[in-house]
């Protein structure tokens, strides 16, 4: 068994081992202890959501899932066992970290619930693992040597920068504190990780380079001391390049951009290792080159519109990225010690004008990032750390950011901020940037400016000036003190803050002073620095309070998402015009599928023919009744009615109207319409006496010949196939009919009985 409080890389355990039971002794770390088991590698959900392609992630994605969880629940020897000398686990992690889906990626999570459960449930194990990799120190019984643990990681390449990167950007967002603690003490432990950051960084800005070459750009620091090539007029730029090659160039300087900034965001100790390969002044140059054409190529070209918003959004947010990234690195690197009031800052000030002043040649970047974080907020905040800041210097560089502004065509929305005096009162000028970086695009200066008094109306909060009297702030500019004073301090929380702000009058300034000097009020200083801001009672919206004769009907906006516009207009309302009315034959398709129904109904009585071939017997007209009594024969019972004889006797046989005829219909109606005169015809002329019948069979036979000649139909010629006596020969036409009879004679005679006596049973002449 395991002693207490030995590190498990001194550890030595005794197992049994082979069929016959022996016991031997093994370090804790060893393959023989490995289990055998096979992690597979992961798969991305489905994009299209195909219910097979679906089952296939679920069941594969089953296996990874349970896989993960017997490895988190292996004890602490174990753990380390299998993943020291598993190489099919690290296929499995590796795999996650390169293809789990990022947060622009397109992915089939929405389609299913049960496919973002599962992709939950991954996520949470693969963190878990990567986590319990990073600790070296579980409990004060299982723990490892820390220089044991540094050569583990970094030999077994547990870890590396690429992983380093895409945990960042997978896991960042929603644990950013739980994910510093982790790379800090990898990057603690085995020192060696920054030599390896040192060699990534070129490569990283090699990437910049081959986007720039894509697009057909020739930067000066790409084409210095290299001759250029024959076929470089030939290269093809953001506006010819194929569409898929387009949008590979955008997914991945995204990818790029994101991953820089998730990692410099949680591990700030890295700022120091980029910003000596000089990423601030490469950086800018690629932003300056790179971002213009892509733009206008993803705005020029015709695309289908959804790959077209996504380059677009991706576009934009990489250009939020690459100055997030600056802002990391200047403040990290310059702004962080200077305010810290660590030696030599002097030097760091300079250094930091030094950035300022690379990227007045970048005018683009320069107003870019002027408008997310206002160069003169940092200067007014050197002016207040150093006093020996030079006056003409930082002049000089509020006036390259005002040529930046014009240089690119936009407009701000707040006063300049080149004198002295207004470097000092930055928290007053911070309120308009605000402003004018909110979300309204396109608006003027006087929109902007009513926009700030109709905040100040609304909300003021009361504050104490200079000579004791009392003013007002605005909820936009106390939102603006808050928000400046937390990029600056961000342990401190908005109560904190908050209330030191009421302390001095709601002067930034002052405030931040006595906070970094440690001059706090008596009453500041029994506070919580981390106090959260206190949690408004907002008074309920007038909408829900309000009470009208009108609520609820069909154009209550308030109430409805949607209303039926072409009940409303402007104006006196236009009726249709006449030829438009004409044309709509939208009755005559109701019309028509009403009749249709009406199609189905049998109207006509389908009558058996007699043997005599009379018809009008059918009726039963003609019989003679002995028992009919004569008695009431005389009165003339319906002689005052207007209804015919016909009319008492007969329905009125069904007609389809002309309109929805087609054109069979038309013909076979003109037939029955034809035959049904005949017969009326014959039946006015009836004497009620027994007719001959052989006139009878002449006549429907001539009746049979007329409708037969009418549709086309051609009897057959009249077969002879007896011929002439024997022994004189036979004609042409004899032998022609004996040998279509010949052909066809199993279809009458005596050949087909079976058939005849089905047919006589199906319609009840034979009984069954």
């Amino acid at each position: 068994m395991a002693c207490a409080k030995v590190p498990l890389d001194e550890l030595h355990v005794t197992e049994h081992f082979g069929p016959q039971g022996k016991e031997r002794t093994l370090p804790a770390l060893h393959p023989d202890r490995k289990e055998e088991r096979c992690f597979l590698p992961f798969k991305p959900p489905p994009e299209d959501g195909t219910p097979a392609l679906v089952e296939e992630f679920l069941e594969h994605a089953q296996f990874i899932s349970e896989d993960l969880e017997w490895l988190l629940a292996l004890p602490h020897d174990k753990f380390w066992c299998q993943v020291v000398f598993d190489e099919s686990l690290q296929g499995c992690l590796d795999s996650y970290l390169r293809h789990a889906p990022r947060g622009l990626d397109p992915s089939g999570l929405s389609s299913s619930p049960a496919v973002a459960d599962m992709q939950r449930n991954i996520h949470r194990s693969m963190f878990m693992v990567f986590l319990r990799m990073a600790t070296h120190k579980e409990s004060k019984e299982h723990f490892i040597t820390p220089a044991v643990f540094a050569e583990i990681i970094y030999n077994n390449y547990l870890f590396d920068i690429p992983k380093i990167l895409d945990l960042c950007v997978l896991y960042g967002k929603g644990n950013s504190q739980l994910l510093h603690k982790m790379i800090e003490n990898i990057f603690t432990q085995q020192p060696s990780y920054y030599g390896d950051l040192n060699e990534t960084i070129p490569s990283i800005i090699q990437v910049f380079d081959i986007i720039i070459q894509k697009c057909g750009i020739q930067s000066e620091d790409t084409g210095a001391g290299q001759p250029l090539k024959l076929n470089a007029n030939r290269c093809l730029t953001a506006m010819t390049m194929p569409e898929e090659e387009l949008a590979d160039l955008v997914s991945y300087m995204c990818d790029t951009c994101t991953t820089i900034h998730s990692f410099l965001d949680i591990f700030p100790e890295a700022c120091s290792t980029f910003k000596q390969h000089n990423f601030l002044t490469r950086l800018p140059s690629f932003y300056e080159m790179a971002v213009p054409d892509l733009e206008k190529a993803v705005k020029k070209r015709n695309f289908d519109k959804s790959l077209q918003e996504d380059m677009w959004r991706r576009v934009s947010y990489s250009r939020k990225k690459m100055v997030e990234i600056a802002h990391l690195l200047l403040q990290h690197a310059c702004l962080q010690p200077i305010l810290e009031g660590t030696e030599n800052v002097a030097s760091f000030v300079e250094d930091l004008l030094q950035n300022f002043t690379t990227f007045l040649q970048e005018k683009r970047f320069l107003a870019d990032y002027d408008e997310q974080f206002p160069i003169a907020d940092d200067i007014s905040l050197l002016q207040q750390a150093f006093p020996h800041l030079d006056e003409t210097r930082t002049s000089y560089l509020l006036q390259g950011v005002e040529s930046a502004w014009e240089c690119v065509g936009k407009k701000r929305s707040f006063p300049s901020a080149i004198s002295s005096s207004n470097h000092r009162a930055g928290a007053k000028n911070k309120t308009d940037r605000d402003l004018a970086a909110s979300p309204t695009e396109g608006a003027g200066v006087s929109e902007v400016r009513e926009e700030l008094r109709g905040a100040e109306a609304m909300s003021n909060t009361p504050r104490k000036g200079d000579n004791g009297a009392v003013c007002t702030v605005s909820a936009g500019e106390l939102e603006s003190l808050l928000s400046h004073i937390r990029d600056l301090l961000p342990d401190l929380g908005e109560g904190f803050i908050l209330a030191c702000l009421e302390e001095y009058g709601y002067n930034s300034e002052l405030a931040i002073n006595n906070i970094l000097e440690d001059k706090l009020a008596p009453s500041l200083d029994k506070l919580d620095r981390a106090m959260a801001r206190p949690v408004k009672n907002e008074l309920p919206p007038v909408l829900s309070t309000r009470s009208n004769v009108f609520d609820d009907d069909e154009f209550d906006v308030f109430n409805r998402d949607r209303l039926d516009m072409s009940r409303i207009w402007k104006g006196r309302r236009q009726g249709e015009s006449v030829r438009a009315t004409l044309n709509d034959k939208q009755h005559i398709e109701e019309q028509r599928a009403r009749y249709q129904a009406y199609q189905t109904v049998v109207d006509e009585i389908p009558i058996a023919s007699n043997p005599s071939g009379d018809q009008d017997n059918a009726f039963g007209l003609d019989d003679y009744d002995d028992d009919y009594d004569d008695t009431y024969d005389a009165n003339q019972i319906g002689a005052n009615d207007l209804d015919e004889e016909d009319e008492l006797l007969n329905r009125r046989p069904f007609t389809i109207p002309q309109v929805l005829r087609t054109g069979k219909q038309v013909q076979d109606f003109d037939d029955d319409e034809e035959e049904d005169e005949e017969d009326k015809n014959e039946a006015m002329k009836r004497d009620h006496f027994i007719q001959d019948p052989a006139v009878l069979r002449e006549r429907a036979e001539a009746r049979r010949a007329a409708m037969q000649s009418r549709k086309g139909y051609r009897p057959p010629p009249a077969s002879n196939v007896v011929g002439g006596p024997k022994g004189r020969g036979q004609t042409q036409e004899t032998i022609q009919d004996r040998r279509r009879k010949e052909a066809t004679k199993s279809r009458g005679a005596n050949h087909n009985r079976r058939s005849m006596a089905d047919r006589k049973r199906n319609k009840g002449m034979i009984p069954s």
